[in-house]
């Protein structure tokens, strides 16, 4: 829900998309710092923000993801990026079968198959007009997300959560170059402060969350992202999606709705 929200901030401010990465990063970084120290307060301060090659490779992956992520906010409708997103599951078990090795199951290279071909159709209907170029921004960020998740899975020992706060920085300083963050209105701060505080506290959720319940059911709760934010843009926005966004947000949709109850049968 927090980051569907952070999906609707992004379209409903003003600034531009440097800015609001520069505010991202700022206020983002600090905030999921705060967390990771307070949850690590008995321990000494050089150990806690020790983060190593593999937690900056993680940093960076995130980072360059959270461009995206408000790029193609920017970009195009909000149900079109939240239906691209809702096929990641299936990408990072692509990824994870390329990096780790790890096993694909025939169920779902069948549900990679059919949520390709809703995004296809989501896509094809942005053909020719300005939205194509958010759709495709989205399609990135699928890819740089999954591999975020298949890296964590694959640097156990690396604090993830650390991670997520040390792109912060790196965000700043991209914003900083190409815009001044403080040319801003002073409804645009409030929604810039506000969207960054979002921001930390889903990526702290979603990281802290996926540790303790299992995948099926994590799966089948992330689905749920997409009806919500296509209500949140409706409502705050009142942006309604075209025909072929829905046609592919119900064949996305009912795909990984498919899945996640075949998982969590399997899993039961």
């Amino acid at each position: 829900v927090l980051f569907s929200l952070s999906g609707v901030l992004t379209k409903a401010i003003d600034a531009g998309s440097w800015t609001i990465l520069t505010w991202r990063g700022l206020v983002g970084g600090i905030g999921i710092g705060v967390y990771v120290w307070l949850r690590n307060r008995h321990r000494p301060v050089r150990d806690v923000f020790r983060l190593g090659r593999n937690g900056w490779l993680v940093a960076t992956v995130g980072a360059v993801g959270s461009v995206t992520f408000i790029v193609s906010f920017k970009n195009t409708f909000v149900a079109n990026v939240s239906v691209i997103y809702a096929a990641i599951p299936f990408v990072a078990a692509m990824l994870e079968r390329v990096i780790l090795g790890a096993p694909v199951q025939r169920r779902t290279l069948f549900a990679a198959g059919a949520s390709l071909v809703g995004v296809t159709v989501i896509v094809a209907g942005s053909l020719g007009s300005p939205n194509l170029a958010g759709d495709v921004v989205a399609l990135a960020m699928v890819g740089l997300n999954a591999l975020y998740m298949v890296l964590i899975r694959a640097f156990p020992d690396t604090d993830s959560v650390l991670a997520g706060a040390a792109g912060g920085p790196m965000l700043f300083v991209a914003g900083w170059a190409f815009t001044d963050p403080l040319d801003v209105t002073a409804d645009d701060a409030v929604l810039l402060l506000v969207f960054g505080l979002v921001f930390a506290a889903a990526s702290v959720l979603w990281i802290e969350g996926t540790r303790l319940i299992p995948a099926a059911e994590s799966g089948l709760l992330g689905s749920a992202e997409t009806p919500v934010a296509i209500a949140l843009a409706w409502i705050i926005l009142s942006e309604a999606p075209p025909v072929p966004s829905i046609v592919g947000a119900l064949i996305v949709l009912a795909t990984v709705l498919n899945h996640a109850r075949s998982d969590f049968v399997a899993a039961r």
